[in-house]
């Protein structure tokens, strides 16, 4: 089976992510869809295993594995997270709507450290970019705001809501180079402050629900075996 065919016979939970999730979308926005496929259990019984992740079969299509996303969620990965919280949900079969029923097991304070992280990384491109061509790429400089203000409501509400709600014309905005490098900045340090504090009286747990987690992938790769047929092997 390949992996196009995984993605076409197995997915499990689609969405559709980037600026039209974000609630930032404009004319010209692209249409970046993810998705969670279930790898037949029998395929894990071969020495070559089966991918953990597929990009495509479609442009701007990208899925992972269910294991793999579940593993990525539980150490609350901001790109899987916010897949996992799209509102613009195209399929979910049983074990999809099973998963979204599980979002907040992923859930914990480790989402500070992985946020903050990840957006520590892409401040240090953007200051790159000033250094070198006397501005940053403002549509990087507008998703990092985006970020860090979803970290920052994250960790004081408990829920991950990634539409930007009343933030979207000032984002686009900066997405357009029409505020200055200095505000951006003022602004980035601001939300990372306010995350930073947001921390010590988070009601995120200090953990996931690993065990929640787990009893769920094991329960579905218990019914795949007995559902899905072995694959023939190969011959020489």
């Amino acid at each position: 089976m390949t992996p196009e065919e995984l993605v076409r016979e197995h997915t499990v939970y689609a969405c559709v992510m980037g600026s039209r999730a974000f609630g930032l979308a404009t004319g010209d926005s692209d249409i970046d869809r993810r998705g969670v496929f279930l790898a037949p259990t029998p395929l894990f019984w071969r020495f070559e295993k089966p991918p953990t992740h597929v990009d495509g079969p479609a442009s701007e299509q990208f899925s992972w594995e269910l294991e793999r996303f579940c593993e990525l969620a539980l150490r609350n990965n901001p790109n899987v997270l916010e897949c996992l919280h799209s509102p613009l949900v195209e399929h979910a079969d049983a074990t999809g709507r099973e998963l979204l029923a599980l979002r907040a097991a992923f859930l914990s304070r480790h989402a500070h450290g992985t946020f903050v992280r990840y957006a520590a990384g892409q401040r240090r491109k953007l200051d790159a970019d000033v250094r070198q061509y006397g501005a940053p790429r403002w549509k990087h400089a507008m998703h990092l705001l985006r970020l860090l203000a979803s970290c920052r409501d994250l960790l004081r509400t408990g829920e991950l809501r990634i539409d930007v709600g009343d933030d979207r014309e000032r984002l686009l905005a900066v997405k357009r180079g029409e505020v200055s490098w200095a505000e951006a900045e003022t602004w980035m340090n601001r939300l990372q402050d306010e995350a930073d504090r947001a921390l010590e009286t988070s009601p995120l747990p200090a953990e996931p629900d690993r065990a929640l987690v787990e009893d769920f992938l094991l329960r579905t790769r218990r019914a795949s075996a007995l559902r899905d047929p072995l694959p023939l092997a190969r011959t020489a």
